[in-house]
């Protein structure tokens, strides 16, 4: 299978299961928009094991098995080339300096769900986002290019912890059902706030429960917007198209994070969403230049 073909398959996955990420992805320049493809395509493989069906057992060894993978493409070693996100992943590699080794992040925090693990505290929950979200941001960064390397990875490192931030309060109910809570043990105790046993139908029955709930999703809600002023500075720094792509990506996730403070008992009634023409409204802002102007403004001052 050649690059093109590899590409071109990458792509189809990122438009039919990104569902937020790909208003961004198609504001990039063509071949930037198929190697970021390709990062899409191989990070949803890994959340795919991670989330699916497969005993624990199988889950550990398949996603060791895709370290081994990501490892030796960053080691420059050819892969099997009937595998096209293999194949569009070791072109886009070399060719935009991409980190590829920081997959095994990403496949560090599957684990950790595959383990079921509890986060005490917000540092520790803190980890956790670095690696599943944080990880996909300074993958993107070596597409976009990098400038100020320490600086600019620190900022996507922020941004991803705000995205993955929202995901948790958008997820509470849906996570629960799935047996996993990623609240932190502290913020929960702050709150009065208990979870009910594991296999029960609601995660809070009574409604003194989501009274106390709501006020935990407004402090959670504060604190992802810190992440987000912190991570949004990164648009300033990149050129126009790939500032674009990620003002749109962040931009629909932090409308969403509104909608949710406002509304912190409708996420335990299912999984909250913008409306498409909302998300395409935010992308066309993005390609605008909106935010990054703001930004580039704010760095000059």
């Amino acid at each position: 299978m050649d690059a093109d073909e590899a590409y071109a398959a990458c792509e189809r996955i990122t438009w039919e299961q990104a569902r937020n990420f790909a208003y961004g992805i198609r504001l990039l320049p063509p071949p930037k928009r198929r190697a970021l493809a390709a990062v899409y395509a191989f990070a949803r493989r890994i959340d795919d094991i991670g989330d699916g069906d497969l005993p624990a057992a199988d889950k550990t060894a398949r996603l060791e098995a895709a370290r081994v993978q990501v490892l030796a493409l960053a080691a420059g070693d050819s892969p099997d080339d009937s595998d096209p996100v293999l194949v569009a992943l070791t072109d886009a590699g070399p060719r935009f300096g991409v980190p590829l080794a920081a997959f095994g992040e990403l496949i560090d925090g599957c684990l950790a769900d595959v383990n079921g693990a509890s986060y005490k505290t917000f540092d520790d929950l803190l980890w956790y986002c670095q690696c599943v979200a944080g990880s996909i941001g300074r993958l993107s960064l070596g597409i976009y290019g990098a400038t100020q390397p320490e600086k600019q990875a620190k900022m996507a490192d922020d941004l991803g912890v705000a995205l993955q931030l929202t995901n948790i309060l958008r997820d509470v109910r849906e996570d629960y059902l799935n047996g996993r809570i990623y609240l932190p043990e502290e913020d929960l105790a702050k709150f009065g706030i208990e979870f009910a046993p594991f296999g029960q139908p609601e995660p809070f029955p009574d409604a003194a429960m989501q009274a106390r709930f709501a006020g935990l999703v407004e402090f959670e809600a504060a604190r992802a917007r810190e992440w987000y002023a912190s991570g949004m500075r990164l648009l300033a720094t990149i050129d126009r198209r790939s500032a674009a792509c990620t003002g749109a990506m962040a931009g629909i996730y932090r409308r969403l994070l509104e909608r949710i403070a406002s509304q912190p008992s409708a996420v335990l009634e299912g999984r909250m969403s913008l409306p498409g023409g909302e998300k395409a409204l935010v992308a066309a802002q993005a390609l605008a230049g909106l935010d990054r102007w703001k930004y580039r403004k704010g760095a000059a001052q």
